[in-house]
């Protein structure tokens, strides 16, 4: 398994210092609820940014990671959804408790390919939200063009839930090495566009 490095480090520190800045100062004049869904999300990208600066890549081996980790997609659509489709709050949150609660069970109870499906169902529904809403909001005149890297955070937080679930199933798209080494810079980025993005509201 590849050792995290000083840059691995710097990355993640960095990522938990975006995270930080946006739960103290970025949820200003949001609905409550909102808010409470963002810093969720932000607050848990904090936390895996640093259990990973103090264990290394060894804490991703972890099942209780990948299903926290889980929470951090959720809760980030949760909010986009609280924000921009207010109606469809309690439908989504209801799929959100149901699907963490699979992601939950299964990463235990099921051994391969099923407890995969059930996280790639649950990310790639999430993603899936954070990628497309802001681009639909935009062509509709509802935010500015900046809004949109919130699109592309979405878009990021994708590829990496993906080359971590195929890796978990002994079938990855990568090296276990090359996404390791990717993965510091990949939640640094995917982090800034998720604050430029929401700074453009």
């Amino acid at each position: 398994m590849k050792k995290i490095s000083i840059l691995d480090r710097i990355f993640l520190l960095l990522t938990g210092l975006l995270a930080a800045y946006y739960i103290a100062v970025g949820l200003d004049g949001l609905k409550p609820q909102t808010i409470w869904f963002y810093t969720v999300g932000f607050g848990i990208l904090l936390v895996a940014g640093l259990l990973l600066i103090i264990l290394g890549f060894e804490g991703l081996e972890s099942q209780v990671v990948v299903i926290i980790s889980t929470l951090i997609p959720l809760s980030l659509s949760l909010g986009l959804i609280s924000e921009h489709l207010t109606r469809y709050t309690l439908p989504y949150l209801i799929f959100s408790v149901v699907g963490f609660g699979a992601v939950g069970i299964t990463r235990y109870t099921v051994k391969g390919r099923i407890a995969t499906i059930f996280l790639a169902v649950v990310h790639g529904v999430a993603g899936l939200i954070i990628f497309l809403l802001p681009i639909i909001l935009w062509l509709k005149g509802g935010v500015s063009l900046g809004y949109i890297l919130v699109s592309l955070g979405g878009g990021l937080i994708g590829i990496g839930g993906l080359l971590l679930a195929f890796l978990k199933t002994g079938k990855p798209i990568l090296s276990q090495d090359t996404i390791y080494a990717v993965l510091p810079v990949l939640l640094f980025l995917m982090t800034a566009a998720f604050i430029g993005g929401f700074s453009f509201q």
